[in-house]
């Protein structure tokens, strides 16, 4: 009997080249196995890569190397400047700048239109390159992509949207590089997956594409 899940099951897109795959040599009835054959477990443990699972499956068997952290946090920073241009150019085109007389200083500060500019863009631009590829630019440029943690695949729109929202939002309104600096240094420290916090909302994961 196939192991491979029928039409329309939700299983990722059999063309998708980034979709996690066994170790070579494993045939029906794996841990890979959709359908769980053989009296196998599913991937993670019962399908559960939190750990939640009865299994003592190897959580990474399967998977890409997970992404450097360090080359992570440079991919963003890349990704910051590029969306960061747009926005200046714009808030400054729509006149939504700030400014602050006090004596002989003249002080700078962000608007709410401003933020609300940086804001759409930024998740706008992670959202459609990452449920398109994986990739940001920044994210290509240094050889990584994200993918669904459980299957590798490359995330939907709406994984994808999640996931933006939770970094960029905090970013534009509130908390600006600081929230940055917690969510994506998270995966410093995380283990074993490396998860920032907007991935661990997403269940996603950074891998090398190197």
């Amino acid at each position: 009997m196939s192991s491979e899940p029928p039409p329309g099951s939700g299983g990722p897109p059999e063309d998708d080249p980034f979709r996690k795959q066994p170790p070579p040599g494993q045939g029906p009835g794996s841990p890979y196995d959709a359908a769980g054959g053989g009296g196998q477990p599913p991937p993670y443990g019962g399908g559960d890569p939190y750990g939640g699972g009865q299994y003592p499956t190897d959580p990474l068997a399967g998977m890409p190397p997970l992404a450097d952290s360090g080359r992570r946090t440079l991919a963003r920073i890349i990704d910051l400047i590029l969306v960061g241009i747009v926005v200046w150019l714009l808030t400054w085109a729509f006149n939504v700048h700030e400014y602050d007389v006090n004596g002989n200083n003249l002080s700078y500060s962000k608007s709410f239109a401003q933020s609300l500019i940086a804001a759409v863009l930024y998740i706008g631009y992670d959202t459609y390159l990452i449920s398109r590829t994986g990739q940001t630019l920044g994210k290509k440029w240094l050889s990584m992509r994200v993918a669904n943690l459980d299957n590798g695949s490359t995330p939907s729109v709406q994984t994808s949207l999640v996931r933006s929202a939770v970094l960029w939002i905090p970013f534009a309104f509130c908390c600006a590089c600081i929230w940055t600096a917690i969510s994506g240094g998270w995966s410093y420290f995380d283990r074993p997956y490396k998860q920032g916090l907007h991935d661990k909302a997403a269940k996603t994961v950074v891998v090398s594409t190197s």
